[in-house]
């Protein structure tokens, strides 16, 4: 039976349960709450605590909050509709939102009267979490990232939306069988999501193939076209410690008919339905690359299936909003798209292709207007992950785009002739369709024509994609280009996965930095206090033996929690002595394209090493299979050392390394990326930085890089490749299993890793050397916390929206909920 007796005082939780209230807007009551679960179990799931799973009292507490949600929700898209300010469209292929229970709970202010109800019932809170399943739409940084956007969006009250795609398996559960990688699907949906609400009553008709076809008065109209219905699931977004709730809209794909009557009639069910799953696989898989190009049919499908409802949602909500004066005159002035990378590039073709043959606006006027709607975000300067569509793929799936496209680059090729006459080379460069083999279209290309702005992710990044990627079209629109340095929201990636040190941050000043992270230089105020330097060893303390336990627990590996956590992306190694060169071995070999052969590598590594009878008690090497959101919230707040490796001028920002840095692990890394900031933010003495600059990789490269010569005049280095060159940690019968990866290193080593070795070691000394000495670690840690306020997602949101959608970056403020809507 269920224990309704009245809630203790806050005081009285706290006293007992050693809880403390970290800047949150309310604290909903503990009855109520213990009431309304006790009712979703009953009248929702239909059990009793007799026969009541862990799921479903999951499902329970999920509905319980979700009734939280929903008049926020509804309110916001009421005030939405009478304020009728710009609202702001976050297209992304990606939406990587990883658990939705704990962050809905922390931005309700919830989570202090969930724990307490369920401590009542007899229920254990993490427990419940541990029960839901990734929502793992996305592949990494990209859909992170986009995770990060929606939350800061909701928080500073901007009128935004995501839109992606609900796929039916998300990146695949990788699971490590004999040292290898072996993928397995993510079946996210098998037990339904509680944090969706299906909206049948927009289901949207969708084209494919057909041809186009030329009216008496030269207009085109796209005819003969297949048709997939798009139908959206909407999942609510609060925004923390205000009224806020947006929509991240998904599309699913739909047949529309379930089956062929006349194929049935005719004894062809089969050939009926398969044709439906046809249609539906459009929705069903998540590509699980997001840095290599491959050019399939059923990726582009996927790419315009999401612009095309989206579009047509737009411009539905458009035409219902207050200022719609039955024509698109102020449409950019209501509507801001954001292209996260070119995935979503096929936007600006549809919303031609609406415009001109569906509103029969003149193409000077349409192509106005999308220019002003449409931003660009370049996430890449690798030239396998930019996209390039063969022409002969587009003129099958989508002919009408192409003649757009083509329209498109011939006015652009007559404007840029007219600014450089004569100058035939530039117009080549700078063609949207190329000529060189299999003609294709540069997606990118695309996107920075069709958009008013173009930023990049990081400063150094953005500066190389004006001089390198887009140089030609950075000489002809300088003003367009910009820099959005990333971030990440603060809520997740330190108030959720990391309560002890957030409450020692709200200890000392105080939980403003929740919403306001620049508030976190308060903690220079305490570099030289040994109370609290010994304070912030504790914490972290606590949050390795908590991890370690896990690792246990899961893995059934033991590691020591007062040793060095030293965290690479998914790999986690745990040393107490920097001075055992055999673990150099797996070293160089982590970032190269050969995954899955790293990754067997990296466990025979392990294997051989936490073996070894004397090595193995002071080294130890683990890969944490399956990284996903929930694994990287446990890692984060446990590690000390983030190696953040990437050869200068090849990442363009990175994520990972701002969270490492917010939760208090010190960084060795080389000036790439999002590292160079974080170095003038945190000081060059407070973190391990090695390797070559940007200049000095553009300057070996002309010289010509022999990876050979480093192999060949450094010992060290060259014990470590033969050893994997001669089968230290191949199988028996199969000694040449890592012999690829030797030459790889050895005769091509795309990424000059070599060239960087020996400076990284001569970092990790320094690191090792540091920590021994805790007083000076606990003090960087501490300093590298406080300069962690610039990599706010808040922050970068609030530029976005000043210097790119031309809103307010303060939001609109929604009244205080009331009992009524």
């Amino acid at each position: 039976m269920f224990n309704d007796s009245e809630s203790a005082s806050d005081s009285d939780i706290e006293k007992r349960r050693g809880l403390s209230v970290r800047g949150i807007a309310e604290v909903a009551n503990v009855v109520n709450i213990k009431k309304t679960f006790n009712r979703h179990l009953h009248f929702t799931l239909v059990k009793d605590r007799n026969v009541a799973t862990p799921r479903d009292y999951y499902l329970s507490l999920a509905h319980t909050v979700w009734d939280h949600l929903c008049s926020r929700w509804i309110r916001t898209h009421q005030f939405y509709y009478q304020q009728d300010p710009k609202r702001v469209y976050y297209l992304s292929l990606e939406f990587y939102m990883g658990r939705t229970l704990t962050n809905t709970m922390a931005n309700l202010g919830l989570t202090q009267a969930v724990e307490e109800a369920l401590y009542q019932l007899g229920l254990d809170l993490e427990d419940i979490e541990e029960i839901e399943d990734d929502a793992g739409l996305g592949n990494g940084g990209l859909g992170r990232l986009a995770a990060c956007f929606l939350d800061s969006m909701a928080t500073l009250g901007l009128a935004a939306y995501g839109y992606g795609i609900r796929y039916d398996y998300g990146i695949f559960q990788q699971k490590i069988a004999d040292g290898w990688q072996v993928e397995e699907p993510d079946d996210w949906l098998r037990f339904g999501n509680p944090w969706e609400k299906a909206r049948p009553e927009y289901l949207l008709p969708i084209s494919f193939y057909g041809r186009v076809d030329v009216g008496p008065d030269g207009s085109k109209r796209w005819v003969d076209a297949q048709t997939v219905l798009a139908m959206p699931y909407d999942t609510p977004v609060p925004g923390f410690g205000n009224n806020n709730c947006n929509t991240l809209r998904l599309w699913t794909a739909k047949a529309p008919q379930s089956f062929n009557l006349h194929s049935f009639n005719s004894g062809e069910y089969i050939s009926a339905v398969c044709d439906r799953n046809q249609a539906e696989n459009i929705s069903r898989v998540l590509y699980p690359n997001d840095n290599f190009f491959e050019g399939k049919e059923l990726r582009l499908k996927q790419e315009y299936f999401l612009v095309a409802a989206t579009l047509q949602d737009i411009i539905r909500r458009f035409r219902n909003s207050k200022s719609y004066n039955h024509c698109f005159d102020n449409f950019a002035d209501k509507v801001a798209i954001q292209l996260n990378d070119t995935h979503p590039s096929l936007a600006i073709p549809e919303l031609m292709r609406i415009f001109i043959d569906q509103e029969k606006l003149a193409w000077d006027a349409a192509w106005s207007i999308c220019v002003a709607t449409f931003a660009y975000t370049n996430h890449t300067i690798l030239p396998e992950a930019l996209e390039r569509w063969p022409v002969q793929t587009l003129a099958k799936c989508l002919p009408r785009h192409l003649e757009i496209i083509y329209d498109i680059n011939q006015r652009f090729l007559a404007y840029v002739s007219e600014r450089y006459p004569g100058d035939m080379d530039r117009i080549r460069r700078m063609s949207l369709v190329e000529e060189d083999g299999c003609k294709r279209i540069n997606m990118a290309y695309l996107c920075v024509v069709g958009s008013h702005a173009v930023n990049g992710v990081a400063r150094i990044h953005s500066d190389l994609i004006k001089k390198h990627v887009f140089k030609d079209f950075y000489e002809l629109w300088p003003e367009r280009f910009q820099n959005k340095t990333n971030g990440i929201t603060p809520r997740r990636w330190l108030l959720l996965c990391n309560p002890g040190l957030s409450d020692l941050l709200s200890d000392k000043i105080g939980p403003a930095w929740i919403t306001d992270l620049d508030q976190l230089r308060q903690l220079t105020d305490f570099q030289d206090n040994e109370h609290v330097l010994r304070e912030l060893v504790k914490v972290k303390s606590q949050a390795k033996r908590k991890f370690a336990d896990f690792v246990m627990r899961e893995f059934k590996v033991k590691i020591d929690p007062s040793s060095m956590f030293d965290i690479q992306d998914r790999i986690i190694r745990t040393t107490q002595s920097a001075n055992s060169p055999e673990r150099l071995a797996a070293l160089p070999t982590w970032p190269l394209r050969n995954i899955k052969a790293i990754i067997k590598l990296i466990n025979s590594v392990a294997k051989v090493i936490n073996n070894d009878p004397i090595v193995g008690n002071r080294l130890r090497v683990l890969f944490l299979e399956n990284y996903r959101v929930s694994l990287a919230e446990k890692i984060f707040p446990a590690a000390d050392l983030s190696e953040q490796i990437s050869t200068a001028g090849t990442e363009a920002s990175g994520t990972g390394n701002m969270k490492f840095m917010l939760n208090g692990a010190l960084t060795i890394g080389t000036m790439d990326g999002a590292n160079v900031e974080m170095c003038e933010e945190m000081g060059r003495e407070n973190m391990f930085v090695f390797g070559m600059s940007v200049e000095e990789v553009e300057a070996l490269s002309r010289s010509g890089y022999r990876p050979a010569d480093h192999y060949a005049s450094s010992p060290e280095l060259r014990r470590c490749l033969d050893m994997i060159r001669d089968g230290v940690f191949s199988p028996p019968d199969n000694a040449g299993l890592f012999r690829d990866v030797f030459d790889s290193l050895v005769y091509h080593d795309r990424f000059m890793l070599l060239a960087d070795y020996k400076d990284y070691i001569r970092a990790q000394d320094l690191a090792a050397e540091t920590y021994l000495d805790q007083a000076k670690w606990s003090r960087m840690c501490l300093l590298n916390i406080a300069a962690a306020g610039k990599f706010s997602s808040d922050r970068t949101i609030s530029e976005y929206a000043k210097d790119i959608w031309n809103v307010d970056p303060h939001g609109i403020k929604l009244p205080a909920p009331t009992s009524r809507l």
